[in-house]
């Protein structure tokens, strides 16, 4: 009998599901609206009911031999429970999602923070592969991190590694100064409109038309990032860095900026052997990481 994945992605807004094959290639693929607002105990019932309504489709035909969970939020990896959340998610810090779906389904299940499962993603099918070491990062409203080392996600003491939206560099935190809510804010500053009637694509196409202010806010995230990842490849010294998010499509103008300021932070030998990417896989990465981190920690239970 051929096995099957469930994989979900649970966002702040969107949560994607995905049916995978026994090497996680992906069949299907949905999304629906999270209702983060609602709290952690809908979402929980709200997953289960998607879970019930793919096996009763499967009906014995194939196995469902497990459930990959990628989820926004501070995960202990091993117990599969949210340790920490922000208010986007209310009373979400002490979802156990493992104890719930195994004990609710009878079916193995594995959990893992969104942005590492992003990160295992791209090391395993995206711009990370073939590497031994990537870092890899997620611009968006924050900043967050994972790092791969051999294929391990590293977790640190509390399971809270690689947390680095709230590193310190000149400036303030490092997710204020070189997330794109930060970019918008400051070209909504400067032009003395509201933040409301700006977003990275328009700003986008304001640089291209060479406007002053976005070209001059443009560079000052793109060193702002430079800072940030250069202290952190001193402190990791990854092969590749794999940056993601949804501003890094517009990666043709991205990338050659935040290099230029990485290599004035880095000494050659660093630089020279440290490779700058964008991630490949955009909404897939969260879905196939959470497989690869089903299939890790089921291996390392054997």
């Amino acid at each position: 009998m051929e096995k099957r994945y469930f994989a979900l992605d649970i966002g702040g807004t969107k949560t994607k599901y995905a049916l995978l094959g026994e090497k996680g290639e992906i069949l299907s693929t949905y999304e629906k609206d999270t209702e983060a607002q609602r709290g952690g105990s809908f979402i929980l019932e709200n997953v289960k009911g998607e879970i019930r309504r793919v096996l009763e489709e499967l009906k014995g035909e194939q196995l469902l031999a497990g459930i990959c969970i990628s989820t926004a939020g501070m995960v202990d990896e091993i117990r599969g429970e949210i340790i920490h959340a922000g208010p986007q998610i209310p009373e979400y810090k002490g979802t156990k999602w493992k104890e719930e779906i195994e004990t609710a389904f009878s079916i193995p299940c594995e959990v893992e923070n969104d942005v590492k499962c992003a990160g295992l993603g791209e090391y395993s099918f995206g711009s990370g592969k073939g590497t031994s070491s990537m870092l890899c990062l997620t611009i968006g409203t924050g900043i967050g991190g994972s790092f791969i080392l051999k294929g391990e996600v590293y977790h640190g003491t509390s399971h809270s590694a690689m947390e680095i939206g709230y590193m310190q560099i000149p400036g303030g935190m490092f997710q204020r100064m070189a997330s794109t809510s930060a970019l918008v804010k400051r070209v909504a500053s400067r032009k003395g409109e509201a933040e409301e009637l700006w977003n990275g694509k328009r700003i986008f196409e304001e640089v291209k038309k060479e406007d002053k202010i976005c070209l001059e806010e443009l560079d000052r995230l793109c060193d702002a990032l430079s800072i940030g990842l250069s202290n952190l490849c001193y402190a990791f010294n990854p092969e590749c860095i794999v940056l993601g998010g949804g501003i890094m499509e517009q990666k043709d103008i991205l990338l050659p900026k935040i290099w230029g300021h990485l290599q004035e932070h880095l000494v050659p030998i660093v630089a020279e052997n440290t490779r700058l990417l964008a991630a490949s896989l955009g909404n897939r990465a969260g879905l196939l990481g959470a497989y690869v981190h089903f299939q890790n920690r089921q291996r390392a239970k054997d």
